[in-house]
C-alpha cells in the first residue's frame, strides 16, 4: 500500500532573488567604456612591427584591463543606495 504525500514544509530562513540582470545606465556606459578598451588593445596589437612596444606591452595590459576589469565592474557596479534584493515572501505578496 501506497504512503500518503505530505505537503512540502517551507524552509524558515529569508530567500532572496533578482529579477534577472538589473543593468542601469551607468552600467551600459562602463561596459561601453570597456569595449572601448578592448577595441582599442586589439587596435594596437595590428601595428605592423613585430618587435614595437606597442603591440608586445601596451596591447596586453589594454586587453587584460578590458576583460578582467572593466567588463566585470560594468556588470557588478550598483549605486550605493539601492536595494535590488527583496525576500521572496514579500515580493509574491505584492
Amino acid at each position: 500500500m501506497a504512503k500518503p504525500i505530505r505537503a512540502r514544509k517551507e524552509k524558515k530562513g529569508k530567500l532572496y532573488f533578482s529579477e534577472g540582470l538589473s543593468l542601469t545606465r551607468d552600467n551600459y556606459r562602463i561596459l561601453g567604456v570597456g569595449l572601448l578598451v578592448i577595441v582599442a588593445g586589439y587596435a594596437a596589437m595590428l601595428e605592423g612591427s613585430v618587435e614595437g612596444i606597442l603591440p608586445l606591452v601596451v596591447s596586453p595590459i589594454l586587453l587584460v584591463i578590458g576583460y578582467c576589469v572593466v567588463i566585470p565592474m560594468g556588470i557588478l557596479y550598483k549605486k550605493a543606495g539601492t536595494k535590488n534584493d527583496t525576500p521572496a515572501s514579500a515580493a509574491t505578496k505584492g
